[in-house]
């Protein structure tokens, strides 16, 4: 019974979402794929400089 509950009531706050629409949507993708992006990016480099550095270091 708790289940049956829980289900219409995540159905009742479903209801309230408002969806973004199609150009909103396409500027969240937007962000969210240039940001991975840009984290991707920086997070490479500073691994290959901290690689770098370690190979001076012990070499």
């Amino acid at each position: 019974m708790k289940l049956v509950s829980f289900l219409k009531n995540v159905n009742r706050e479903m209801k309230k979402v408002t969806w973004p629409k199609g150009r909103e949507l396409t500027r969240y993708t937007i962000i969210v794929i240039s940001t991975v992006a840009f984290v991707t990016v920086f997070f490479t480099v500073i691994d290959f400089g901290i690689t770098q550095l370690l190979n001076v270091l012990f070499e």
